[in-house]
């Protein structure tokens, strides 16, 4: 039952294609810090590769056929596409869905603010982090400043050598009794999140003088002024370009793994896609996963049922019973990370249900907490035609669960997409120290989670 590590397996041109891809998946996290970046660089692939606008195709009246290539982009912060089978839609689609969110601070709506001479932005945090990691590190901001007359401001601090980067501050330990005695939940409190962004007074400005002068910049660089930051959406994130770890290069160093490392194998999976499929195949994108999947742009919103309607209608199948057939027919890998078994926490481990580093893409059969709460728990005749897709595809996968049993937990997207009835399973890539700011992968994993979906998307079909 122990499975080989996948490099056991490659010979020499198989590991030329690992490191291809590896290459290309980060220079689109590079490029992808937040999820509006990553829909920017997924719409840029797919109209390289062929892919047209879904909406542009429904104003125009224009109906789709086997082989057509469609994407959305959703709000800007969610992407989908499709390679439109020869099968009805209604007896379903492959489908791959991962989240382009990471655990990261947001800024605030009223976040501008002058103390002791240094300027800062108040923060709130987004998503399940560590605190104490984030402060005495160079942090970037990422995000859009959305002006009253319509136009939109894209920042990007921090990531170019020539940028200045931005800091929150931590105690030093000559002063740190207290707050060592803290449970690390409380080392650092939210409301002490406050990003350091200037630190020199205006001239001959009187009043917050350096907050002023910040302001100024703003204005000269950005043309914004203090309001704008109403319509703001400010991310902050950890600066710095992915890296490769190790004497032998083997694994990558990142923010944002969780969950770019599956999204983007995901959606070159059916973007990379040759010929026509049998079944409609789909990649899904999608928005605040970190948060429960919640808002219009979630998971849990109606907004990839109203996409697949407009799918139907364009394929000649309208009407809601089509919709409805075509979602609970549907197969789907839930592609999200698992955490990755690390020798120095082994306590936290069922060791023989765990996933490694290096052994390949996983397979979750169900995640949630203190007895599965929250978890879709993937049928069995389900994970048994996955098990003969993926042999016979020569696909290095294992299993795995979230951490020991009653010590933890987590949920993603699958349960959502399980109340149309359709059969899904997690399945993505092994992570270390998930949630911190950058966290370790195989490069290994990545490619066969990128060999996986696309030997779902070709074979899937219906379950007995």
């Amino acid at each position: 039952m122990e499975r080989k590590n996948a490099w056991t397996t490659y010979d020499a041109a198989a590991m030329e294609k690992v490191e291809a891809f590896a290459k290309a998946y980060c220079a689109y996290i590079n490029e992808g810090k937040t999820e509006r970046e990553c829909v920017t660089a997924s719409v840029r692939e797919a109209q390289a590769a062929g892919f047209e606008d879904l909406f542009a195709l429904v104003k125009a009246g224009k109906k789709l056929a086997a082989g057509d290539k469609v994407y959305v982009n959703w709000m800007n912060k969610c992407f989908i596409c499709f390679v439109i089978g020869e099968k009805p839609l209604s007896e379903g689609m492959n489908i791959v869905g991962a989240h382009i969110d990471s655990p990261r601070i947001d800024v605030k709506q009223n976040p501008l603010y002058e103390d002791s001479d240094f300027a800062y932005l108040d923060t709130h945090y987004y998503g399940g982090i560590k605190k104490y990691q984030w402060v005495a590190t160079p942090l970037a901001l990422h995000g859009v400043i959305c002006r009253k007359d319509g136009t939109i401001v894209t920042v990007a601090i921090g990531e170019d050598e020539a940028d200045p980067v931005f800091y929150i501050s931590d105690l030093l330990p000559h002063l740190a009794q207290d707050q060592m005695a803290k449970n690390a939940r409380e080392i650092i409190p939210g409301e002490d999140l406050n990003l350091i962004i200037g630190g020199r007074p205006m001239p001959e400005c009187e009043k917050e003088a350096v907050k002023s002068g910040v302001l100024a910049l703003l204005a000269e660089k950005y043309g914004v002024e203090e309001e704008d930051f109403l319509s703001a959406e400010l991310e902050i994130v950890p600066a710095g370009k992915a890296r490769d770890v190790g004497f032998d290069r083997s694994m990558i160093l990142a923010y944002g793994h969780d969950d770019r490392v599956c999204a983007y194998p995901s959606m070159m999976a059916v973007l990379d896609y040759e010929g026509v499929p049998a079944y409609t195949i789909c990649a899904v994108l999608t928005d605040k996963e970190e948060i429960g999947s919640v808002g219009a742009t979630g998971m849990d919103s109606r907004y990839f049922e109203n996409i697949v309607a407009e799918l139907c209608e364009l394929a000649g199948e309208s009407g809601n019973l089509a919709v409805r057939r075509t979602l609970s027919n549907s197969r789907m890998l839930s592609s999200d990370v698992s955490a990755g078994y690390d020798p120095n926490f082994a306590s936290a481990f069922e060791k023989k249900n765990s996933a490694f580093l290096g052994r390949g893409v996983c397979f979750n059969k169900f995640t949630g907490r203190a007895g599965k709460g929250g978890s879709s728990d993937a049928n069995a005749e389900y994970i048994a035609v996955l098990r003969r897709i993926m042999d016979d595809a020569g696909v290095n996968f294992q299993t795995a669960e979230l951490g020991r049993v009653d010590l933890g937990g987590g949920g993603t997207i699958a349960y959502m997409c399980a109340k149309y009835g359709m059969n899904v399973i997690d399945s993505g890539v092994a992570v270390l120290s998930m949630h911190a700011l950058y966290e370790l992968i195989s490069k290994a994993d990545l490619y066969e989670a990128y060999k996986c979906y696309c030997a779902f998307l070709k074979n899937a079909g219906p379950v007995a």
